[in-house]
């Protein structure tokens, strides 16, 4: 079985993405960066050197210090497809941090799309 494509897909490729979004909605890169790095232990440095070295998602998440063990009480759904449903674990982090953007976007307030 092939590999999804967004699998070797450069996460700085999406990364603007991600802050267009959220700045179109009154957001910050910062709060992207924040969800980000309490998604995935990465600080803002290592953050920003994944990003330089063009690290596709499943490395991306492969490589991530520690992932968050709250990530598991992120809940609803992204493409069409209940997070918490996806069985693969790779495709099931890319979702956890679309869902997280999507609540940025939505304005929702970073001590809830933290799960605090």
């Amino acid at each position: 079985m092939t590999k999804h494509k967004i699998y070797t897909m450069s996460v700085a490729k999406v990364y603007p993405h991600y802050i267009s979004k959220s700045e179109k909605k009154g957001r910050t890169k910062s709060e992207v960066n924040g969800i980000i790095c309490w998604l995935t232990g990465y600080s803002q440095e290592q953050l920003e050197e994944q990003l330089e070295k063009q690290t596709d998602f499943e490395t991306f998440f492969a490589e991530a210090p520690q992932l968050n063990p709250a990530r598991t009480l992120i809940k609803g759904v992204i493409c069409d497809v209940r997070v918490e449903e996806i069985e693969e674990p790779t495709m099931r982090e890319i979702r956890y941090l679309d869902k997280l953007i999507d609540e940025l976007a939505k304005g929702k307030s970073m001590e809830k799309i933290l799960r605090k």
